[in-house]
C-alpha cells in the first residue's frame, strides 16, 4: 500500500510537469539590439520597426545559441532572422540580428535576407535558412526576391551559398514554410528537404552538386475536411500543404525515413530519402507514387504544424496546434495510431500555438509558441507575455508516456480511456497512471 502511495504522489508530479512546462525565456513583445539608442529611435521613427509587427516562429539551437525567425508577416519587421544566447538571464532577452544588420536591409535591390520561416543547423556548422522571399505576407504578400536557400558557417557567420529555386519548380501560390536537412560524414553529401504548403510539393536540394528537383504526391495535399480551426476563441480556416518534416535516422543502405504531414490534415505520412534523392523518380510520379505510405491518424482536431525526431531513441514529436499541444510518437512502433500516442506537453497559457520543435545537441526538447492566429486576426495583448520558449530533457519529456521505453501500453485500455479526439485529458493521463500502476504493483 505504501508503495502504491508513493507511486500515485510520483505519478501526480509527473502531471505537473506536463501541465506546468519549464519556461525558458518569455516576451510580451521583442525588442532588437540596434548599435545605438538614437538607431532604434530612428528605425521607429520610419516604421522601419513597428514593435507590435513582430512575431518569433522558427527556432533552431546549436552551441550556446538560439536561433529565431521573424517573419514578415507585416511591416515594420526589423530584422526576420535573430538569436539569443542560451545563457542570458534575462527573462525577455532581446534579439540580436543574424548574422549582422546589414544582412537585413530591404532598402536595396537584392536583400540577403528577406522572411525565413524555419532553418535548420547540421553536423558541419552550418545553418541551412529556408528564404521565403515574401514580405508584408498577411497584406500583400509581396515577392521581394524568388525563395532561396541560405547557408551560413555558424564558425563565422559568413554566408557561404546561397540557392534560389529554380523557375520549373516553383508556383505563383509557392510559401516554403519548412526545412529538414539530412546529414551525411562527408559534409558535401548532406541534402536539404525544403515544404512549399502552397503548391503544395517537396524540393529536394543537393548540396555536393549544387540543384534540385521537385516532388509531387497526393499526400502532399491538405485534407478539405481538416481545414476548420479554432483557437483562443477564434475560428478561422486554413489550406496548408506539406508542412511537417522530420528524418530518421539512416538505415543499412544509408538512407533516412521523412516523416511528413499538410498542416491541414489529421494524418501522418512516410517516404524513404533513397526515392526522394532519385532524381529521375522525381520526373515519374505514377512510378514514385507507391513509394509514399500512410502511417495513420492523430484523431480529429488533431492539425499539426511542426515536428522533430529525435534520432537517439527514434521518438517524433509533433505539435496539435489547436490543442495548445506536443504529443510524442516512437517510430519503432508497428502502428501509429491514437493510443499509441504520448502527450509530451499541454498548456493553455504557455503553449498557445506551439510553432516550432528541435532537439539539440544535448538532447533537450526546445519548443517555441506564439499564439500566432491571435497575431493574424485579432490583437494581442501585450501586457502579458505572449511568445513563450519551453524547454525539457527528452528523457523528462517522454518519462511515463507510449514513448518512453520503459512503458508497455495496453492498447485495450488505451481504447477504453481515450475520447474520440485522440488526446488524453488530465485525468484520463491520471487515470492512466493509476492502471499503469496498479499493474506494477501486481507484479
Amino acid at each position: 500500500m505504501l508503495l502504491f502511495v508513493i507511486s500515485l504522489l510520483s505519478a501526480q508530479s509527473a502531471l505537473a510537469a506536463i501541465d506546468s512546462p519549464n519556461v525558458a525565456f518569455k516576451w510580451k513583445q521583442v525588442d532588437f539590439d540596434y548599435p545605438t539608442t538614437q538607431d532604434r529611435w530612428d528605425a521607429t521613427n520610419s516604421k522601419q520597426f513597428i514593435p507590435e509587427n513582430n512575431i518569433p516562429l522558427g527556432l533552431e539551437v546549436y552551441g550556446d545559441r538560439i536561433f529565431i525567425t521573424v517573419p514578415r508577416w507585416k511591416e515594420g519587421v526589423a530584422a526576420s532572422l535573430v538569436y539569443i544566447n542560451k545563457t542570458d538571464r534575462q527573462d525577455s532577452p532581446i534579439l540580436h540580428p543574424y548574422p549582422n544588420w546589414e544582412a537585413h536591409n530591404q532598402n536595396v535591390p537584392d536583400p540577403q535576407i528577406v522572411s525565413p520561416f524555419r532553418m535548420r543547423a547540421d553536423n558541419c556548422g552550418r545553418l541551412w535558412v529556408m528564404d521565403t522571399g515574401k514580405t508584408n505576407i498577411l497584406n500583400s504578400s509581396s515577392p521581394v526576391v524568388k525563395p532561396k536557400l541560405l547557408i551560413f558557417n555558424l564558425n563565422t557567420d559568413k554566408l557561404i551559398r546561397s540557392y534560389t529555386i529554380p523557375d520549373d519548380q516553383l508556383h505563383e501560390d509557392n510559401f516554403f514554410a519548412n526545412i529538414a536537412v539530412e546529414e551525411s560524414d562527408d559534409c558535401d553529401n548532406n541534402f536539404a528537404y525544403l515544404a512549399d504548403l502552397g503548391q503544395p510539393a517537396l524540393v529536394v536540394y543537393d548540396f555536393k552538386n549544387n540543384k534540385s528537383w521537385m516532388f509531387k504526391h497526393h499526400y502532399f495535399n491538405i485534407d478539405p475536411l481538416a481545414g476548420n480551426m479554432k483557437l483562443a476563441g477564434l475560428s478561422f480556416q486554413w489550406k496548408d500543404g506539406i508542412f511537417g518534416l522530420s528524418l530518421s535516422d539512416k538505415d543499412a543502405e544509408g538512407y533516412s525515413t521523412l516523416y511528413f504531414h499538410p498542416m491541414t490534415s489529421f494524418n501522418e505520412f512516410n517516404v524513404s530519402t533513397k526515392v526522394l534523392k532519385n532524381e529521375t523518380l522525381s520526373k515519374n510520379p505514377q512510378e514514385a507514387k507507391d513509394f509514399f505510405k500512410l502511417l495513420g491518424t492523430r484523431g480529429q482536431r488533431s492539425q499539426s504544424g511542426a515536428s522533430f525526431l529525435h534520432k537517439k531513441t527514434g521518438v517524433l514529436f509533433y505539435s496539435l496546434v489547436q490543442l495548445n499541444a506536443v504529443l510524442c510518437w516512437r517510430t519503432s512502433l508497428s502502428n501509429y495510431t491514437m493510443e499509441s500516442q504520448g502527450r509530451v506537453f499541454m498548456n493553455d497559457e504557455v503553449m498557445v500555438f506551439p510553432n516550432d520543435i528541435k532537439v539539440d545537441a544535448n538532447d533537450i526538447l526546445w519548443v517555441l509558441t506564439d499564439k500566432l492566429p491571435i497575431f493574424l486576426y485579432d490583437y494581442p495583448n501585450f501586457r502579458e507575455y505572449n511568445f513563450h520558449i519551453i524547454n525539457a530533457t527528452v528523457k523528462e519529456a517522454i518519462k511515463g508516456t507510449p514513448c518512453d521505453t520503459k512503458i508497455h501500453v495496453d492498447m485495450n485500455i488505451m481504447k477504453n480511456i481515450t475520447g474520440a479526439g485522440g488526446v488524453m485529458v488530465r485525468s484520463e493521463v491520471y487515470l492512466l497512471s493509476l492502471i499503469f500502476l496498479v499493474i506494477a504493483a501486481a507484479v
